[in-house]
């Protein structure tokens, strides 16, 4: 017997199909927003916000019941933990259908159903197309920007990672208050952000773009002063720019920040940079991303990353 509910929305129509402007529309880039058309369909009820979130978050996979149960209660669930959840449920979904029923004009003419909840055993799952949520889409695009990047398509590596990070409008579920699992999920789109803005920059230095990217690197390495991918990315572009003296003293910024919050000293491939530019290279000076292998410093975690990682459980 199935115990649990399956929230099922469709995507798009057809390709070449002019798009529905009353379809659904989830955002969890930035403040949590569904939209039907442009009517805002927001839960505003704490409790089913974050059922939402979660759902959409970990949309077209199957959550489990104790997987949300710990999400909005931790270690103290209610004693009617299992018909409090259902009721929550069925708030989301009616709040939902009544958005989507053709009375609200939340389906167009000729359009498939766009809500129907099923029943799966243990868990819940909410199916969305690419079009329907921004981090689909975010993935999608990232997908294809690496693609592009590995096949030497370099021009649309840039545009594509350029509009995927286009879809963010401020930290994921910014006004959410994540519980464990939301806070793990959360994480992950964080990396995937930065992970991508790593890849159009390195992307942007292949297509000799150095100048255009200091003041973006500056800003980002400021900010992030132990993330030695940007470090990386800043010390070349300023030594492509003629600027010498600035890209070691970044460097020195770089491994003093290092060893004060995390007590370790710069990984290798970024001492080999700082080698590099003291003995002036040559090929530091042509196009591309770092060289001397520094391409897996560019894609790593960095390591302050890897420890917020550790004390959330996300990294075993």
């Amino acid at each position: 017997m199935r115990s649990g509910i399956a929230l099922t929305l469709f995507g798009s129509g057809p390709k070449g199909v002019e798009k529905d402007v009353t379809a659904l529309q989830i955002n969890v880039l930035g403040p949590l927003s569904v939209h039907v058309g442009q009517m805002d369909m927001t839960p505003t009820a704490p409790k089913p916000r974050r059922v939402l979130a979660l759902l959409a978050i970990c949309a077209n996979r199957v959550v489990r019941n104790e997987q949300i149960i710990e999400e909005l209660w931790e270690n103290s669930p209610p004693t009617s933990v299992t018909t409090t959840l259902q009721t929550y449920v069925y708030q989301l979904r009616k709040h939902l259908q009544r958005a989507l029923t053709p009375q609200s004009g939340g389906t167009g003419p000729g359009s498939a159903p766009t809500s129907e909840l099923r029943t799966f055993a243990g868990g819940y799952m909410l199916s969305l197309a690419p079009e329907a949520l921004d981090s689909l889409r975010f993935e999608q695009l990232v997908a294809q920007g690496r693609a592009a990047l590995e096949s030497g398509r370099t021009e649309a590596a840039a545009r594509i990672l350029r509009d995927a990070l286009a879809l963010w409008r401020g930290p994921a579920l910014v006004d959410v208050t994540p519980g464990p699992i939301l806070q793990v999920e959360v994480l992950r789109l964080e990396e995937m952000s930065k992970s991508a803005l790593e890849l159009r920059i390195e992307a942007d230095l292949l297509l000799g773009r150095h100048h255009e990217l200091l003041s973006e690197l500056v800003g980002l390495s400021a900010r992030q002063p132990t993330h030695e991918g940007f470090q990386a990315k800043l010390m070349l572009a300023l030594y492509r720019a003629g600027r010498r003296s600035e890209a070691l003293g970044v460097y020195q910024g770089a491994r003093k920040a290092l060893v004060a919050e995390l007590g370790v000293d710069p990984s290798g491939d970024l001492q080999r940079l700082h080698r590099a530019i003291l003995e002036g290279d040559p090929s530091l000076s042509e196009a591309g991303p770092p060289p001397i292998g520094l391409e897996s410093l560019a894609m790593s975690i960095p390591r302050q990353r890897r420890l917020e990682y550790r004390q959330v459980g996300a990294v075993q």
